[in-house]
């Protein structure tokens, strides 16, 4: 795979130390980079990159770091120093605004002696949602808002988990579908390793990096064995996703589930009235209240928004990917389509659960947009909400 530019800059970045000097590329997509390599470890903070600007050079950069850590703009200045005074700050998000839990970035900008900030997007938060701005522009710093299209579809999708979050108080749920092209997610016999190919399997890998949460169901984990991590190219665990849930109404996780052996926490949602000991210490437990016999996947939901999360991703099997189109909890979908024929009746598609009982009543898609991986598509949309 060519290196590029951003990884060139990032490794004389982190060879050379805080003093360096990069060559400049294009700071607003490198915050943007930077962003999207915070993104799925900092919620209940959006994920931000910045990057500060002297010259015709990249002095200083940062991204979020989860709380109580520093914000990606005051990491940047540190980094840049006195090199800040008079220079350029790109910023993928505008600067915060407020004291929370970490101080208002603003101020760190204007005591810093910035010039310009260059940030297309405005925070949803309605503590910043333009104050940010305002107080940069009062101190007589300007502020450019123009960007590329590219760029600024970037900066909304990297935070629209956090403003999904915001306006609904839950996590923005995506499903995650592997099929044929006559959408069959297994043969007869129960195959279905691999449906897609090794390109899809790595960008699968990269979505789970970038979700807070991945929710699976017992059926998945006693059929498949699965790690439900996030991995490299060489197969490493990276880490991520920092929380699986795994949806087991009556305990029947077994204690040698590979998943338990691999780095990060596990939430094991089971049944009121079911005892179980968490196997390892990673792993939590989660008495839930049911609904019609089965956990109560609303409540659920709402419990991952109450911890913060923005992104939560579902890779199950029929039944639990079924019973979230029922409830209405899907946001998103991201469905990878193999151009394979497996035929048979028998064979298993992706949803069971009662399903739409007209076209009408369908699940439908909007703003939808399809990229071929070596052969593979992959189809993502959000779901329409309106009647």
């Amino acid at each position: 795979m060519p290196t590029s530019i951003s990884t060139v800059i990032s490794n004389a970045l982190s060879e050379r130390g805080p003093a360096i000097t990069s060559p400049l590329a294009s700071p607003l997509d490198r915050a943007l980079e930077l962003a999207e390599q915070a993104l799925g470890g900092v919620a209940p903070r959006p994920p931000v990159g910045a990057v500060v600007v002297q010259g015709d050079a990249i002095v200083g950069e940062g991204s979020t770091e989860p709380r109580p850590g520093r914000h990606a703009e005051r990491i940047a200045l540190s980094t840049a120093g006195e090199r800040s005074s008079g220079g350029t700050l790109y910023c993928s998000l505008e600067p915060h605004a407020f004291q929370g839990v970490a101080p208002p970035c603003t101020d760190a900008i204007i005591a810093a002696g910035i010039s310009t900030v260059v940030s297309p997007l405005e925070d949803p938060n309605p503590s910043v949602s333009g104050n940010g701005f305002r107080q940069l522009k009062a101190a007589g710093i300007e502020v450019v808002r123009t960007a590329l299209p590219e760029q600024l579809r970037r900066a909304e999708l990297l935070a629209e988990g956090f403003a999904h979050h915001l306006k609904t108080h839950r996590p923005l749920v995506t499903l995650k579908l592997a099929t044929t092209l006559d959408g069959k997610i297994a043969t007869r016999t129960g195959e279905s390793q691999w449906i897609t190919n090794e390109a899809s399997r790595f960008r699968v890998h990269e979505m789970r990096r970038r979700t807070d949460a991945l929710i699976t169901g017992i059926g998945t984990v006693l059929a498949d064995h699965p790690r439900l991590t996030a991995r490299d190219q060489h197969g490493t665990s990276i880490g991520r996703p920092l929380l699986r849930v795994v949806v087991d109404t009556r305990g029947r996780m077994p204690s040698d589930a590979p998943m338990l052996h691999e780095p990060g926490d596990i939430l094991w949602v089971v049944a009121k009235d079911v005892e179980v000991t968490p196997p390892t210490n990673s792993v939590t437990v989660h008495h839930a209240d049911l609904a019609e016999g089965r956990i109560d996947l609303t409540k659920l939901v709402e419990l991952l928004g109450s911890r913060g999360l923005h992104n939560v991703m579902v890779e199950a099997g029929a039944e639990l990917a079924g019973a979230f189109v029922d409830n209405g909890l899907i946001d998103k979908v991201a469905a990878f389509i193999a151009p394979k024929i497996i035929g048979d009746n028998g064979a298993p598609g992706p949803f069971s659960g009662t399903g739409a009982s007209s076209l009408e009543n369908a699940l439908t898609l909007e703003n939808v947009t399809h990229t071929v991986i070596d052969g593979d598509i992959l189809v993502e949309g959000y779901v329409s909400k309106g009647g």
